[in-house]
């Protein structure tokens, strides 16, 4: 019930309920940015403005994810923010064998916070992370946007 009074929040402040609802799904708090981008588009807002918003929104919650990663020990990381040692342990050792090119995969539900997390824990090249964590969040959004364009 209160995912939805957030979500229906989120839809009426149009492009900005759009950022927010993206950087919420970006970072470690469970949401799905999907759900209000469908709404915004269906209420007949631009749909490229909205992918638009949408990837910066969840791309900066995916930089939020590497700064605690950064920041704070994974003990804190555990306990602070929810995180799954078993989940984290998978994307530490991930990150290890693939480095930033992880990034890529920072889209994925729960694993991409665990994947965001554990770059900064392992201080991966910021740069390198940033740009995998922007092209993999925009193909979702991308992809997303192609298929609600084909329900026009």
């Amino acid at each position: 019930m209160l995912y939805l009074s957030i979500t229906t929040f989120l839809v009426q402040y149009g492009y900005t309920g759009m950022g927010v609802a993206a950087f919420l799904a970006g970072s470690f708090l469970p949401f799905s940015s999907e759900v209000v981008l469908t709404a915004l588009f269906v209420s007949g807002l631009d749909l490229w403005s909205l992918i638009l918003v949408a990837t910066i929104g969840n791309v900066l919650g995916g930089y939020f994810n590497y700064c605690v990663g950064r920041l704070c020990n994974e003990g804190w990381v555990y306990r602070l923010f929810h995180v799954k040692e078993e989940k984290l342990a998978q994307s530490k050792h991930k990150v290890r064998t693939h480095g930033a090119w992880m990034g890529l995969l920072a889209w994925v539900p729960i694993l991409g916070s665990a994947i965001t997390i554990a770059l900064g824990i392992l201080r991966v090249n910021f740069v390198k992370s940033a740009i995998a964590i922007a092209i993999g969040k925009f193909l979702r959004y991308l992809a997303l946007g192609y298929i609600l364009s084909l329900t026009q």
